[in-house]
């Protein structure tokens, strides 16, 4: 059995609404956190626990703080998660969960504020959450992080609900990735589920909110790759017997640099020969061309994937 290690409650958290008495789960070491949204304004009861989070996030609004109600131990398996029979383990696969009591839908939003509603008074829209909201949800992240070695990452995607409903953004993991994750993400993301929540918040700005509580530093963000530039292809006419022109040196050149040179005995040169025919030759048959196709002599196509 799963040892838990580390302190179980969150500092401060209600338990006026416990449920691992009535639905005990799992022992686990969480190191998956999902973050959901009620679609509502006060504290779901879950069914009486049948549904329930590990914790819900409630907010008070007079006080402009999250007020936290927690229903099993950080380290139990909890119950807010769709897991169907023959996949993946959803809610037991270390995870734990957190109810943002809110909504993501901006139809949602927009109903509220036609019945008179105030946002950030009367309700929290998650996307664009209140700042007080927002380093309220952090906090507990960062907690998550130092007690129970979260890591403060997640997925890229984060779209906006209704696009994120299903798989609509794209976002929505595969169970092979859901498998090796380990970070903070949404329901949107967990496979076997179709929930679109919590919607487009802004991740970046939790993370980084978080790791300023613990003063970890912000991690670069990873750089885009330049473009590959590919040369145009200068024509058929300047790889043939007794041709000799920078675009034969070139072709040597690339073709060294993608572990086809060992036909060349001093390097290759602008003087087309038998070398750089064998040695195209070799690269055109690594394509599993054959016949025709791979005669040693470079056309389009064998110019574009030798420089891709």
């Amino acid at each position: 059995m799963t040892t838990r290690t580390g302190p179980q409650y969150y500092p401060g958290a209600s338990q006026s609404h416990w449920y691992e008495d009535d639905y005990p789960g799992d022992a686990q070491e969480v190191n998956v956190l999902v973050l959901h949204t009620t679609e509502g304004r006060a504290l779901p009861t879950y069914g009486g626990g049948s549904s329930a989070p590990n914790l819900t996030a409630l907010p008070d609004f007079e006080n402009r703080r999250l007020i936290w109600h927690q229903h099993f131990r950080f380290d139990t398996s909890s119950r807010a998660l769709k897991n169907l029979a023959g996949g993946v383990e959803t809610n037991t696969l270390n995870v734990g969960q957190v109810e943002l009591v809110g909504t993501c839908d901006p139809d949602t939003r927009a109903a509220w504020l036609k019945k008179g509603l105030v946002q950030d008074r009367d309700f929290v829209f998650w996307p664009d959450a209140p700042e007080w909201a927002r380093k309220g949800l952090a906090a507990f992240l960062a907690w998550a992080h130092d007690q129970h070695g979260v890591p403060l990452d997640g997925p890229a995607l984060w779209p906006a609900y209704p696009k994120s409903y299903a798989n609509g953004g794209g976002q929505r993991m595969s169970g092979a990735r859901w498998n090796d994750f380990q970070g903070v993400c949404g329901h949107m993301h967990v496979p076997e589920n179709d929930h679109g929540d919590p919607g487009a918040v802004d991740f970046d700005e939790l993370m980084a909110l978080a790791r300023a509580l613990l003063s970890l530093p912000t991690p670069p963000k990873p750089t885009t790759p330049p473009a590959v530039v590919i040369p145009p292809f200068p024509g058929r006419k300047y790889f043939a017997l007794r041709q000799s022109n920078t675009h034969v040196t070139r072709l040597g050149q690339q073709l060294m640099k993608k572990g086809f040179g060992r036909y060349y005995t001093v390097g290759p040169g602008p003087k087309w020969s038998e070398a750089d025919r064998r040695a195209v030759e070799a690269f055109q048959r690594a394509q599993k061309w054959s016949g025709s196709d791979a005669d040693g002599y470079p056309g389009p196509e064998t110019w574009r994937r030798l420089f891709s």
